[in-house]
């Protein structure tokens, strides 16, 4: 085995890897909003039409693969007159794709939130929106942040796939290494390594951030 290829391109690779991390943060940050407000909505009665966009959006982006879903955003939207950078086409893509997911994830929490505390909420004259910010949120987080936790480690897994946009992110760093080296091995063994490094450094932080919001129950 002979890394010297690897070595020759440490540099390349971290600012590549940081690249991964700040598509991945952006997206994760754009998807929770998205999740939050999709799954709000998806918990209370709302009419018929609403029901229909929410139930189409999650089903749509959860039922057809990332990789299409990239392809389409980037290279087909410029066909109706909607053109985007790269970047942004990757952003919105895992956004959208990671907030539907999310949608249900924070559904669920907010499901899991026993009656009573709605009641008792209604018989305080909170509003709906003081409701969920003061009650309803602070407690379906807990229940939530172990899946969203997992959510972030799959969207910094998954963001490889924006290497199709031609994004030198990682995965495309490590393609172009081997491109002029061809030294598949000790490569994709290497990039392997750096997900793998920062995928269990998320799950570090979560454990703690778990263990730090179970100790203020």
């Amino acid at each position: 085995m002979n890394f010297s290829a690897v070595f020759d391109n440490l540099g390349f690779l971290l600012e590549a890897s940081w690249l991964t991390i700040y598509l991945s943060f952006v997206s994760f940050v754009i998807a929770l909003f998205i999740g939050v407000i999709v799954g709000t909505l998806r918990s209370l009665k709302t009419n018929y039409f609403i029901k229909f966009l929410i139930s189409s959006y999650i089903e749509i982006f959860r039922g057809t693969p990332l990789l299409i879903q990239l392809f389409f955003i980037y290279y087909g939207l410029p066909q109706i007159g909607i053109t985007m950078s790269s970047h942004q086409a990757a952003i919105i893509g895992l956004s959208l794709n990671f907030g539907a997911y999310m949608a249900e994830i924070v559904r669920a929490g907010i499901q899991a939130i026993p009656k009573g505390q709605y009641e008792a909420s209604n018989s305080l004259g909170l509003s709906k929106i003081q409701m969920f910010i003061h009650i309803i949120y602070p407690q379906a987080f807990k229940i939530v942040l172990p899946p969203l936790t997992n959510t972030y480690a799959s969207i910094l897994k998954d963001s490889s796939l924006v290497s199709v946009l031609s994004i030198t992110e990682l995965t495309r760093a490590g393609q172009l290494i081997y491109v002029r080296t061809y030294e598949p091995f000790e490569i994709y063994l290497t990039l392997g390594v750096f997900y793998f490094i920062m995928t269990y450094t998320i799950a570090i932080f979560s454990k703690h951030l778990e263990r730090k919001v179970n100790r203020t129950k």
